[in-house]
């Protein structure tokens, strides 16, 4: 009936005096880099140091949604890129991500809003993306739970649908590549802290950990929401990034009635419906900067307003989990990925804010060609 376990990604290695790579963070941008960087160039000694247990962060506090049909001609092509990789990790990491590429339903609720629409969708459609423009009528026959009517406070006008995107199974993401970096090699060093990055002569040399001294000429951190805290106490880099708390929360369990993920800007809402039939919904950010991951009352009344309006058949249900995750916002919602700027081998990736999941294999296999070729 009891059995000892140990993890999918193996036994707890011993941690060596040197390695040709450390990461610091052991979310899913330091597991997918460290995976590329071993697999695909072939550096074997490499290190992920982790403070607390790999998923910790954003990786295992999202609403696992995947899409590319943001704004800029600069998001598309990398978010079509992670799009395409879902199931080629799944093949290449021989481990079910579980991805389901239902398609994303973003309301729209006025008529400029309607406009701003056409300009995404041409811009993912000139990028190969399917994306298409739909009417109210359209959008009712695709989801005959919401509400259409003009009565509500936002009344839906169309929506934008964007086929291929979906939701990734955010902590089989986390275990995938764990195992596949692990297989290949890599050690994932949980529990362990790093408390100084070691430079000389404008070169990185090390880290010091919480359990020894780490000699290394590359280190790369991608902590998430701490990445900026974890630079600026260390090195003196200070970077524009706000933490924000991002909170989300599922319902209990229902028969099947969401077939795509939906969203609203003007609620301020998104929803979908994981396989076990929770509601699984979030929204904007906390409006200040900070570090916690508390969640609270007011958001769970702005949930219940919103979805109860557009989806009106929620009016009831119960709300059975809500958690809190960091997102490490710039003034431009664009990430800052960078290396051997102001210090030779020293790497970072961070500020995503809410875009971080989607990007991260796209991301994790650029970057480990960047770590190493220069």
């Amino acid at each position: 009936m009891f059995c000892k376990t140990s993890p999918l990604w193996g036994k707890r290695p011993a941690l060596k005096s040197g390695y040709d790579a450390v990461i610091i963070g052991g979310g899913l941008h330091g597991l997918a880099t460290a995976y590329f960087l071993a697999k695909d160039h072939g550096m074997k000694d490499i290190a992920i140091i982790e403070k607390r247990y790999i998923g910790f962060g954003g990786a295992g506090r999202n609403t696992a949604i995947v899409r590319a049909n943001q704004r800029t001609q600069e998001n598309v092509p990398l978010y079509k890129e992670g799009l395409d990789l879902w199931p080629v990790l799944t093949r290449d990491l021989d481990y079910n991500l579980m991805f389901n590429n239902c398609g994303n339903l973003n309301l729209m609720h006025s008529e400029a809003a309607m406009n701003a629409a056409r300009m995404n969708v041409a811009t993912a459609q000139f990028h190969g993306v399917e994306s298409h423009l739909l009417d109210a009528r359209q959008v009712k026959e695709m989801v005959p739970a919401l509400n259409i009517s003009p009565d509500i406070t936002f009344p839906i006008h169309g929506a934008m649908f964007h086929p291929p995107g979906g939701i990734v199974r955010h902590d089989a993401v986390v275990w995938g590549l764990a195992k596949g970096a692990t297989q290949n090699g890599v050690h994932i060093h949980q529990q362990t802290e790093v408390t100084a990055i070691l430079t000389a002569n404008g070169k990185i040399t090390g880290v010091q950990t919480s359990r020894g001294k780490i000699h290394t000429p590359r280190v790369l951190v991608a902590a998430g929401g701490y990445s900026a805290a974890i630079m600026y106490q260390m090195l003196g880099i200070k970077l524009p990034i706000s933490v924000l708390t991002i909170q989300a929360m599922v319902t209990q369990p229902l028969k099947p009635l969401l077939n795509h993920v939906v969203s609203s800007g003007a609620y301020h809402a998104y929803a979908n419906q994981t396989l076990k039939g929770e509601i699984a919904t979030g929204a904007h950010m906390d409006a200040w900067p900070n570090y916690t991951t508390q969640t609270t009352a007011h958001y769970i009344k702005h949930q219940a307003e919103a979805l109860s309006e557009f989806l009106p058949c929620l009016r009831g249900v119960k709300f059975m989990r809500i958690w809190g995750g960091l997102a490490d916002m710039t003034p431009d919602m664009a990430p800052i990925i960078d290396g051997n700027n102001q210090i030779d081998g020293f790497y970072m990736n961070c500020g995503w804010g809410y875009f971080g999941f989607k990007s991260c294999a796209a991301t994790g296999r650029h970057l480990a060609a960047f770590m190493a070729s220069s």
